[in-house]
Order: structure tokens, then C-alpha cells, then sequence
């Protein structure tokens, strides 16, 4: 058994190198917090791919292959909405002290990091509107990070960007997966889901991202769905609106990749997202999703451009698979003055597995 078997989590951090923190904000009515992806020293291609029609980002435009800025030290996920999106600046000051970004000075601390960042809808669902994430927060979830160690467990369900996240008036989260390739590349995959659609299919009560993981997923039986139905039909009556929502995706690999290719990377993944939630990429969505490579592993060199199919392919898949998991790892309920969403657990008991599976 070589070191990645051993040490494998079904997780993001199987790519080396690859740390994940998350922060939580603090304080009566908040419901909101941060999660960094943390590369390794030396830094990560990457590149994104926004398709919401409502997004919130920052330094994105850098990740344009046209554009100067070749590696990147660390993604930010956060809630918060646009507000939420100054926790990257917590991120910068935490990689300029450890002289980590783009040099552009004679010494080593004349740095400028490069911190890409996308973020959720969840203001006020804890039921203050101003408790949100801020650089302290970004702060804290790089900390996390980095002292996570390599290939740590990552904390799933209703946590960081998770904290307050709803998918279909249900409860929502962070999720993550990861396969390694007949190639010996590892392809890791991290998501927030927070959509508009919903995860489960309206007819059976099972997860439409089960039905494209290579399982037979048992049907609730009928009487459990329709109280299901019901339930969600209320919390959704009951709901704040507007539904502004997102799923934001990270799919990470080891391989060496340019950015061009983490760029198509980064766009067939939202299939993985397009096969577990339904409907996606609308107005009130902001679903992003970034591309990371460390690089550690050469392409095949057969079949030439083709080799990158395995990776295109495996991406979309570990994106559906953890926005499963996510689902599944919310915990109980989430009820206050954002509204009453249940979780997937709540309503379908203690089969919710076999629902999935």
C-alpha cells in the first residue's frame, strides 16, 4: 500500500499539499463563516469558471490565461454574500507574512497574494443581517488550514461557507470527494451548496447526484417522501425571500496543467453540479467553480491532449458525489428568524444512507 492509499480521506487534501480550513463567525444571529483552500509552498495553477447569473467574486479576472498572474497560494469559499468576500483580505495579509504571492520588489516581502475568491447568499439566516464574515474570519480559516497538516479529514456538513447554507429550502453544506485515476493522478473535489434548485428528485425523494454515482439507491417509501414533500413546501412558504443562492466547487489535481487546461477543467465540472441540483446557473445563482493543480504529476504522454479527458471526467463526477455528501452531512434542522429549513437526515430518517447509495 503505497503512502496516498494509506493516508486517503475521500477528500480534496488527497492532492498533496493541499490544506482546507474553515471559521465560523462568532456571536448571536450569525449563521455564516469562511473556508480556504490552502496550497502548498510554491503555489497552484488555477483558473475558473463562473456560470450563475448572480455571482459575487474577487480576483477572479487574474485566473484568466491571457492575464500575468501564473500560480495562486490559496482560494477563498465564504457566506456573507459580496460583504463576506473581505475575508480574502484576511487570507493576503496572513500569505504576505510568510512572503507568499506575486514578487514584485528586490526583497523577499515585497509581495502582493493573489487570493481568488466566491461567495454565498446566507444574510440573515441566523437573523442578523450584519453578522457576517469578515478578515478576521478569512484569517482564522487559513490558520485552520494550515495547521490542519497534510492530508487531514475536512470537516463536512454545516460548517466555513456551509454554516448557514440552503439547497432547495432544505438544509445544505460542505462536501468533498476524491478518486485516484488509473494514471496514479489524484483528482480531489470541495463544495458549498447553497442553490435555488433542489437536490432530490421530486418523484422519489432520492438524490439526483446518487443516480450518477454508480449506486442503487433504495426509494423512501411513499408515505416518508410525501411527508417530505410537505414539510419542504412549508419551509419554502415560510422562507425570507428572495432565494439568492449559489454552489461554489473547487476541483483540485495533482497534475501538471496549464492553465488553459485547469480552465476546461474548471467548466465541465459544472456538469457534475448540473447533475445533482436542478435546476442550476440561474439569475438569482452565483455558481462558481475554481480549478487548482499543484502540479506534481506529468500528464500521460498518450494520448497526447486527450489524456486530459480522464481528469475532465473525474472532476464533474467527485462534484456531484460530494454535493451528495454534503446533503447528507447536514445536520439536524436549521430553524430561526432566516427560516425553518430541515436536513435531508430530518425528513428521510435513519435510511437517509440507503437513499443515497
Amino acid at each position: 500500500m503505497t503512502d496516498a492509499e494509506r493516508n486517503r480521506q475521500d477528500a480534496v487534501t488527497d492532492v498533496a499539499g493541499l490544506r482546507v480550513g474553515h471559521a465560523r463567525v462568532a456571536g448571536p444571529g450569525a449563521l455564516s463563516g469562511t473556508t480556504v483552500v490552502l496550497a502548498p509552498a510554491g503555489g497552484m495553477t488555477a483558473a475558473v469558471d463562473v456560470r450563475g447569473g448572480g455571482p459575487g467574486t474577487r480576483e477572479t479576472d487574474a485566473l484568466d490565461p491571457r492575464n500575468l498572474v501564473e500560480r495562486i497560494d490559496a482560494v477563498v469559499l465564504t457566506g456573507g454574500s459580496a460583504y463576506g468576500l473581505d475575508a480574502a483580505a484576511g487570507v493576503m495579509a496572513w500569505l504576505e507574512g510568510r512572503h507568499r504571492g506575486v514578487r514584485v520588489g528586490p526583497d523577499p516581502s515585497h509581495v502582493v497574494p493573489v487570493v481568488p475568491a466566491a461567495c454565498v447568499f446566507d444574510l440573515g439566516r441566523g437573523g442578523g443581517f450584519t453578522a457576517r464574515p469578515d478578515a478576521s474570519t478569512g484569517r482564522a480559516a487559513v490558520e485552520a488550514a494550515d495547521a490542519s497538516g497534510d492530508h487531514a479529514r475536512v470537516e463536512t456538513g454545516a460548517v466555513g461557507a456551509g454554516t448557514g447554507a440552503v439547497v432547495g429550502g432544505m438544509r445544505g453544506g460542505v462536501g468533498t470527494a476524491s478518486a485516484v485515476l488509473e494514471s496514479g493522478i489524484t483528482v480531489g473535489a470541495l463544495v458549498v451548496v447553497n442553490a435555488v434548485g433542489s437536490a432530490i428528485d421530486p418523484a422519489t425523494g432520492v438524490p439526483y447526484g446518487s443516480l450518477f454515482d454508480g449506486g442503487r439507491p433504495v426509494v423512501p417509501p411513499r408515505e416518508v417522501h410525501e411527508a417530505a414533500l410537505r414539510r419542504l413546501a412549508r419551509a419554502r412558504e415560510a422562507a425570507a425571500p428572495p432565494p439568492l443562492n449559489t454552489t461554489l466547487a473547487v476541483v483540485a489535481t495533482d497534475a501538471a496543467l496549464t492553465r488553459a487546461q485547469a480552465r476546461k477543467v474548471a467548466g465541465t465540472a459544472h456538469d457534475g453540479i448540473a447533475r445533482a441540483v436542478r435546476p442550476v446557473h440561474l439569475m438569482n445563482d452565483g455558481d462558481t467553480v475554481f480549478a487548482l493543480a499543484t502540479g506534481a504529476r506529468e500528464l500521460p504522454a498518450a494520448p497526447g491532449p486527450l489524456a486530459l479527458n480522464e481528469i475532465l471526467a473525474a472532476g464533474a463526477d467527485l462534484v456531484t458525489r460530494a454535493i451528495v455528501r454534503a446533503v447528507l452531512a447536514a445536520p439536524g434542522g436549521l430553524r430561526g428568524p432566516g427560516g425553518d429549513f430541515p436536513s435531508y437526515r430530518e425528513l428521510y430518517g435513519a435510511d437517509a444512507d440507503a437513499y443515497s447509495r
